[in-house]
């Protein structure tokens, strides 16, 4: 079953792309920045900050920080900057820098994407799940899911994106453009360690505006990883998680077995 978005024409091309030119653009960071970097954190702008240092404003998930390289360049500070008066001089800079993701009103935008069920259509909780078909986590969560998916308390919603390899999105498009989404994206899943779908070569206008489209949702959530789930707690609030949730959190999210 498939759910498609409203069609988004302009930019199509381009944000099917955007993740690679983005990644050859990529500044080389300093060392300490780096490492910090590849632990999920996004680097949006660097900035002169006092003292000597370099500052640099970051995204961690859904939260935005600070970091300040020492100017030895072997060592960095993460947290807010204070004067002597006691002003916060880092939340300044984050408010220019850093623009936060409205997440309590994207249920309706997660409901009009372009996503494939995963479960039945009134289990009591949904999940939207941003999944790269080529993602190792992607796959192991869907394992995990199973046990709600088949009790029938669970339907995942999977909205397929194409970011972590050049056969992302063609593989995206095959699941998005299958006679039937869903079986394509199980059958994928179950052949996942043989390779999985086989990517589409030549994709069709309408699906690279989709897998474009869930490219840019899942950017404007400031989801920066896959899985990425977003989902409703038992109070009715939007929450994400990156990742694989796990113990009580895995609870929380798709309830109990």
């Amino acid at each position: 079953m498939r759910r498609l978005a409203r069609p988004v024409v302009a930019l199509g091309l381009l944000l099917a792309t955007l993740p690679l030119a983005l990644a050859a653009a990529a500044p080389e960071w300093p060392a300490p920045i780096r490492n910090i970097q590849d632990k999920g954190v996004t680097i949006v702008e660097e900035f002169d900050a006092p003292g000597g240092m370099t500052g640099y404003a970051a995204r961690a998930g859904n939260r935005p920080l600070t970091l300040y390289l020492t100017p030895d360049g072997d060592h960095v500070i993460i947290g807010p900057m204070l004067d002597a008066e006691g002003n916060n001089l880092s939340q300044e800079i984050l408010d220019a820098t850093i623009t936060q993701p409205d997440i309590q009103n994207a249920w309706p935008a997660l409901e009009d994407s372009n996503w494939v069920a995963d479960g039945a259509d009134d289990a009591e909780r949904k999940i939207y799940v941003f999944t790269d078909p080529n993602c190792p986590y992607c796959h192991k969560f869907y394992e995990i899911a199973r046990p709600w998916v088949e009790a029938g308390k669970v339907q995942l919603r999977h909205i397929p994106v194409g970011i972590l390899k050049p056969s992302s999105a063609g593989k995206a498009a095959a699941i998005l453009g299958a006679e039937d989404p869903s079986a394509a994206l199980a059958q994928h899943e179950n052949n996942y360690t043989s390779g999985g779908i086989t990517p589409l070569e030549d994709m069709t206008p309408a699906l690279r505006q989709q897998v474009a489209a869930n490219n840019m949702l899942m950017s404007s959530l400031g989801i920066q990883g896959t899985p990425g789930l977003v989902y409703r707690d038992d109070d009715g609030e939007i929450g994400i998680k990156q990742g694989v949730p796990q113990g009580k959190l895995r609870k929380d999210i798709m309830g109990a077995k």
